[in-house]
């Protein structure tokens, strides 16, 4: 079983309270070389209503050379190598990444917050992150928002537990020309995901490796149906 060190966490994370106690929660993971604070802007935009009471999380992955960016530091929730043309990511690190995450949602689950209301929302790398941990947490979460991102280690993924009431919706957001991680990539990510069980809703946008206010708009009426159940 993989340890995870004391300092994976270096800076604490971001957190966005809601006017009243929380009742659910969001962790946003930001893509490679970026920080918690790129997403604040798109948790904020999202204008989830005061009475769902959500409480927005997004953490600092840890700082680390990426081989792929001439080994320059940077914050990366995992290394990725080169072969050939190829990009490989760590799987190591990912694995890593994933308990750090899933000791966060432990943390909110311990403060109250039911794991139906808890959702994990990443972009590229983060969504990578997002897709791992929420598709293998022990209890089965709200939801996962996947955006412009794959489907890492899709042969270890296993089909959801039939003894399980529900099962993590996933929303999945893809530029049709993202230079970074291809649109075909995505879409295979997803089929990978429908062939396991899980239910997926597809979104494309007319943008390259980013997020766009459709993409946001789209975002918050997939929560909103969620939360207010």
């Amino acid at each position: 079983m993989m340890t995870m060190p004391d300092t994976f966490w270096d800076t604490p994370p971001i957190v966005l309270n809601p006017r009243h106690p929380a009742r659910a929660t969001v962790l946003w993971l930001h893509g490679l070389g970026a920080d918690g604070e790129d997403f604040v802007g798109v948790a904020e935009s999202l204008q989830l209503a005061d009475d769902l009471s959500v409480r927005h999380i997004l953490p600092h992955a840890p700082r680390r050379p990426v081989t792929v960016n001439q080994g320059l530091m940077m914050r990366a929730w995992y290394d990725i190598a080169l072969d050939g043309p190829r990009w490989v990511p760590n799987d190591d690190d990912l694995r890593q990444s994933v308990q750090a995450v899933n000791l966060l949602i432990d943390q909110e689950i311990a403060q109250g917050i039911s794991p139906e209301k808890i959702f994990i929302a990443g972009f590229s790398q983060g969504g990578a992150v997002a897709l791992t941990a929420g598709t293998r947490y022990a209890s089965p979460l709200g939801g996962i928002l996947a955006l412009s991102t794959y489907l890492p280690l899709p042969h270890e993924l296993l089909p959801p537990p039939q003894s399980n009431p529900r099962n993590p919706d996933i929303f999945m957001g893809h530029g049709v020309s993202d230079p970074v991680i291809p649109y075909a990539r995505g879409e295979a990510s997803r089929q990978s995901l429908m062939n396991q069980g899980y239910a997926v809703e597809w979104h494309s946008y007319p943008m390259a490796h980013s997020v766009c206010l459709d993409e946001i708009h789209d975002m918050a009426q997939w929560f909103g149906a969620r939360l207010s159940k």
